[in-house]
C-alpha cells in the first residue's frame, strides 16, 4: 500500500537524497523552495515510512497570455518501485490538486530524448501542448 500525502520539512533530505542520486546534481535549496505555500510537493512513502518518491508542482498563469494551467515541475521514483503504480498515485493525486484550484490543464516541459518520462506523461493523457519551447545557449 502507497500514501500519498503532502511533504514536510523533515522529508526534504530523503527527497534531496533520491532527486541527487537520479539527477546527479544536488540541489537541497531548491527542494526547499518546494515547500511553499503556493506550490505542492507531494509524497508516496511505504507503510512503513519509507519514501518511494515524489511530485512537485504549482499553477501559474499568464505567463506570455496563457490561461492558468498547473504544472508538474518534477516526478521521481526509487528505480525498484517503479512500474507499481507509484509514479501514477502522486501524478493523479497533484492533478486532483489543480482541479480543486480551478484550472483545466496540466503542463510540464520534458527532455524529449528522455524517452521514459516521455512514456510515463504519454500514458497518463498529456500530449504535446500549443507552446514551442524556445532556448539560447549562454556559454
Amino acid at each position: 500500500m502507497v500514501a500519498i500525502r503532502p511533504a514536510q520539512a523533515s522529508d526534504l533530505p530523503a527527497i534531496s537524497a533520491l532527486d541527487a542520486r537520479l539527477t546527479g546534481l544536488d540541489k537541497p535549496d531548491y527542494w526547499r523552495d518546494m515547500l511553499a505555500p503556493e506550490r505542492n510537493l507531494l509524497v508516496a512513502e511505504s507503510e512503513a515510512g519509507k519514501l518511494l518518491g515524489f511530485i512537485a508542482g504549482e499553477v501559474r498563469a499568464w505567463e506570455f497570455g496563457q490561461p492558468a494551467a498547473g504544472w508538474v515541475f518534477a516526478i521521481q521514483i526509487e528505480p525498484k518501485q517503479r512500474e507499481r503504480g507509484v509514479a501514477s498515485a502522486l501524478f493523479e493525486a497533484l492533478v486532483t490538486r489543480f482541479r480543486e484550484k480551478g484550472v483545466t490543464r496540466v503542463r510540464t516541459l520534458v527532455d524529449r530524448k528522455d524517452h521514459l518520462i516521455l512514456s510515463f506523461f504519454r500514458a497518463q493523457g498529456m500530449v504535446a501542448g500549443p507552446s514551442l519551447q524556445l532556448d539560447m545557449d549562454l556559454a
